[in-house]
């Protein structure tokens, strides 16, 4: 069995982590003094971590959604979203993570009067303040940006047009996200549009908290080329009582086209998308084939990091370290950066890496 700093050392590939999810609670704390927001729920950092985690295990996504009032509310000027993505790159570089894509929302960071373009510019600047001084520290880490369009608005089309003016800057990708039930991602098919005449990426929140219809949407009507979570694709999956699997014809699209799903097994816990991590979907996804990644989601809420992830995948579903790189290697697969990078990263950081770990673990 392996510890938790054994976990820590491999060498990791996040795709799904929301910037406004991850954020110290220190820094939340520090935060809302500097820019003048009494709207914390609880003083102290200690207190603070509290509150999120218990506001965010509910059951309820709506619920868990709550808490980003208070995160969202103390990054609204660019020195404050440049702090918070420096540290993230800093926090996601010493839990051993080598690449990752963070998405954010830049319709959310206007309160204060900042444009689009500088929320992004922040928030590229504080990632590549992170990459330099953790490079030099010895813990390489390459930071990439999702720009995020919430599903509830209609904004859809200028985010997009946003992501593809900063592709070469930083942005690799467009993405939807916000509560799934009664906005399906088919609203915002003039984004998508924009996105795929453009030859850029897209992710679609789908399959979290709604079920095959979000997925069959985000996949067939819109065009995702990956599904964040898509964890409810398990209900496209019978079990019989021999123990074999049937595939419906969702699921069969989404396994045998390679779709990758962005599965967050705690924070599913958390949002009631699935009952506990041993018996979490992606257990049977990754045994059954399916281009399968694990991420963490919200940090700050679920009180997570990859390292915790894989951890818990480790002890409690049976997970190997041939698992865990199984994982990584489709995150890299799967990321949005060019074909050659990917391989770059694989070949040169992931494998060696892990081959050096089974090396010393076993």
């Amino acid at each position: 069995m392996l510890n938790i700093e054994q976990i820590r050392s491999l060498p990791k590939a996040l795709l799904h982590d929301h910037l406004d999810g991850g954020l110290r609670p220190a820094t939340v704390a520090q935060l809302a003094d500097e820019l003048g927001y009494a709207g914390l729920p609880a003083s102290g950092s200690q207190n603070l971590a509290r509150w999120f985690k218990e506001a965010s295990d509910s059951g309820s996504l709506e619920s868990y959604l709550e808490t980003f009032v208070h995160t969202v509310a103390v990054m609204q000027t660019a020195a404050a979203i440049e702090r918070v993505a420096f540290e993230c790159a800093e926090d996601l570089a010493n839990d051993g993570v080598v690449y990752a894509e963070i998405r954010f929302a830049p319709e959310l960071h206007q309160s204060k009067g900042l444009s689009l373009d500088e929320i992004v510019e922040a928030v590229v600047a504080g990632f590549a303040r992170g990459e330099k001084e953790m490079a030099a520290q010895g813990k390489k880490i390459v930071m990439r940006t999702l720009l995020t369009a919430m599903r509830t608005a209609a904004r859809s089309s200028e985010i997009a047009e946003l992501s593809i003016r900063w592709r070469e800057r930083g942005v690799v990708g467009f993405d939807i996200a916000g509560k799934e039930a009664g906005f399906p991602p088919s609203r915002h098919l003039d984004a998508f549009d924009l996105i795929h005449r453009a030859n850029f990426h897209m992710t679609i929140h789908a399959g979290e908290a709604f079920g095959l219809p979000s997925i069959w949407e985000a996949v067939q009507v819109c065009g995702a080329d990956r599904l964040g979570h898509g964890v409810r694709i398990i209900d496209d999956i019978t079990k019989n009582a021999d123990g074999s699997f049937e595939l419906g014809e969702l699921a069969h699209y989404v396994r045998d086209r390679r779709v990758p799903l962005e599965l967050c097994p705690v924070s599913n816990v958390h949002t009631g998308a699935a009952k506990n991590i041993a018996e979490h979907p992606i257990t049977t996804l990754t045994k059954l084939g399916f281009r399968a990644t694990v991420n963490t989601d919200n940090r700050l809420m679920s009180q997570t990091s990859m390292s915790t992830e894989m951890y818990l995948l480790h002890t409690e579903a049976g997970f190997t370290i041939e698992n865990l790189r199984w994982l990584t290697i489709n995150a890299m697969k799967s990321a949005f950066i060019p074909f050659d990078q990917r391989l770059d990263i694989i070949n040169n950081v992931v494998k060696p890496g892990y081959a050096k770990a089974i090396s010393e673990f076993n």
